[in-house]
């Protein structure tokens, strides 16, 4: 069953200041600079919304505190991802649900990428299945999508910033307000996750 919105806004805002995995800032601080990063590029408020929410999985999930430093994939990126698609549409769903696989199609297609990891990052890539072969790589780009996660990636990766002076995370949950506003639209491809993709 999906949660509402409202109450998955009031966890990042409200009960997200436990330690981003093993990052020097909280959950909250990350969700809200990577929204920063993508409202200072001129992003839509689809996919700022996706990088305010890109983790809520990680506040979610049943594995615990930093699940990638016992050795344990989360699959994070499917549970935020799935329960956002009823409510906020895939504008915002599918960016989450890439996300993890834009850091795997980086890693094979940027030489420079790898090096601007951090070493949380670079252990939870191992779990997640190491940087894709030229093939998944091409077939990962060619998705709905892909774009847009591989922004989204970029940002998330550059969101760990101890004592960053940013916008409250209100200025921030008016654009996932203003997407739940005009609907989630049409979905006019089917949800690329199922019950086993959640391991």
């Amino acid at each position: 069953m999906a949660v509402d919105i409202d109450t998955l806004l009031d966890l990042v805002e409200r009960k997200a200041e436990v330690q981003y995995g093993g990052e020097r800032i909280s959950h909250r601080e990350h969700a809200i600079q990577t929204a920063y990063l993508a409202e200072q590029a001129g992003s839509s408020p689809a996919l700022i919304a996706a990088c305010l929410l890109h983790d809520i999985g990680h506040l979610l999930h049943k594995e615990g505190l930093a699940p990638a430093l016992r050795g344990i994939d989360s699959k994070h990126e499917v549970i935020g991802g799935k329960q956002l698609m009823d409510v906020l549409g895939p504008d915002v769903a599918y960016p989450i649900w890439l996300h993890v696989d834009a850091k795997r199609y980086l890693c094979a297609t940027d030489r420079d990428y790898f090096g601007l990891l951090s070493p949380v990052s670079v252990r939870s890539l191992e779990l997640q299945g190491g940087p894709f072969s030229e093939a998944e790589a091409e077939a990962f780009i060619a998705k709905p999508y892909a774009e847009d996660a591989a922004k989204l990636r970029r940002w998330d990766d550059q969101a760990k910033v101890p004592d960053l002076k940013t916008p409250p995370f209100a200025h921030f949950r008016r654009y996932v307000e203003e997407v739940r506003a005009a609907g989630p639209g049409a979905k006019s491809f089917s949800a690329p996750w199922g019950e086993k993709d959640l391991g």
